[in-house]
């Protein structure tokens, strides 16, 4: 069960990586509470010959300058005003790849998750979508840039690995602006798990 290095994070193929964070655990360590789970949905975004990446063409903002540091690092940012997505930077630097964690089954903390959600007990919607996660898993835009590799946000492999039939790949979600890149099968989750956001 050791952290996940950070060479993992910066090969140059953010679809494998994207595929192979499928069964890997995300935590978070805040106000002294761990929270955390295994991972069941990703999407994958490239730099190069992706409009839906927020790098596309070089794009460098105040928001997307995180994209371009060695992978590894936490890439969070605002959907309308309100939910926080919680994205990791992979690749080398200068090559602002990402992958957003989408789905989570929750493991550990269940307790605090359900405070931070507003809600009676652990369901399928405690976990199950981007925006949903990281507001159970405390993850704020305060994160922005952090990296993966702890105190307060970390990855673990603990060596559960997803078999390749067990991997559903198919259209990421909300992004239709990226015109025929939005039929790229990029999103993955695992066969059979309650705990990913609804399809499409």
């Amino acid at each position: 069960m050791a952290i996940i290095p950070l060479d993992f994070y910066r090969r140059p193929n953010p679809v494998q990586i994207a595929r192979e964070l499928l069964g890997k655990y995300l935590y978070t360590r805040i106000g002294g509470v761990l929270t955390g789970g295994r991972i069941t949905e990703t999407e994958a975004y490239a730099h190069e010959n992706d409009q839906a990446c927020h790098s596309h063409l070089g794009r460098y903002t105040a928001r997307t300058q995180i994209m371009y540091q060695p992978g590894g690092v936490a890439y969070v940012y605002l959907v309308y005003g309100r939910y926080a997505l919680f994205n990791i930077i992979t690749n080398e630097a200068g090559k602002a790849d990402a992958v957003l964690i989408r789905g989570l089954e929750p493991t550990e903390g269940a307790a605090e998750m359900l405070l931070r959600r507003g809600l009676p007990q652990v369901q399928r919607n405690l976990t199950s979508g981007p925006g949903l996660l990281t507001q159970a898993l405390g993850i704020s835009t305060a994160h922005y840039g952090l990296d993966l590799t702890g105190p307060t946000i970390w990855l673990e492999d603990h060596h559960e690995p997803v078999a390749e039939a067990d991997i559903l790949a198919s259209p990421r979600v909300g992004i239709d602006y990226a015109g025929e890149d939005a039929a790229l099968p990029w999103r993955f989750r695992i066969r059979g798990s309650k705990w990913t956001s609804p399809a499409r």
